[in-house]
């Protein structure tokens, strides 16, 4: 298949795919004239980079996920991220409960209300990010210098 069928099907732009292949996280087996040509089963691939996307997985962090060879996926760093997940639902669910109340609160001002002041407190944590526990599982590897 070639990257313009792999782009059409997709929806991803031919430079979109190209970047992910530059990046490691897919692979063309050749090329007819100038198209690279992929396996048939680079839809599937595109569609794991999607939804690993969407549950806030970086590219990089896909590239240490995703075994070189095969459609193998790290476990232990799928557990990481769900963890990861759960955390940030739970404070997404408390600023949600916070908002609803200080909507509707009967307090002269937001200041003066307790909830309040702690979704203050919870959006003040957040805004020091915290490391990122999947690239302290990383293997370490030289980076290539470009000229």
């Amino acid at each position: 298949m070639d990257i313009a069928s792999v782009s059409k099907i997709s929806g991803l732009s031919a430079s979109t795919i190209r970047f992910y292949e530059e990046k490691g996280l897919i692979r063309s087996h050749g090329r007819k004239g100038l198209r690279r040509l992929f396996d048939a089963n680079i839809l599937e691939r595109l569609a794991l980079i999607s939804l690993g996307r969407s549950a806030g997985f970086s590219l990089e962090e896909m590239c240490t996920m995703f075994a070189s060879q095969g459609n193998d996926i790290n476990r232990d760093l799928l557990l990481v991220k769900a963890d990861e997940l759960d955390k940030k639902i739970k404070e997404l669910t408390s600023m949600r409960e916070g908002l609803r109340h200080a909507a509707q609160c009967a307090a002269p001002n937001h200041f003066s209300c307790p909830k309040f002041l702690r979704l203050l407190r919870i959006a003040g944590k957040n805004r020091v990010r915290k490391s990122n526990k999947l690239k302290e599982n990383k293997p370490q590897h030289k980076s290539k210098k470009r000229g």
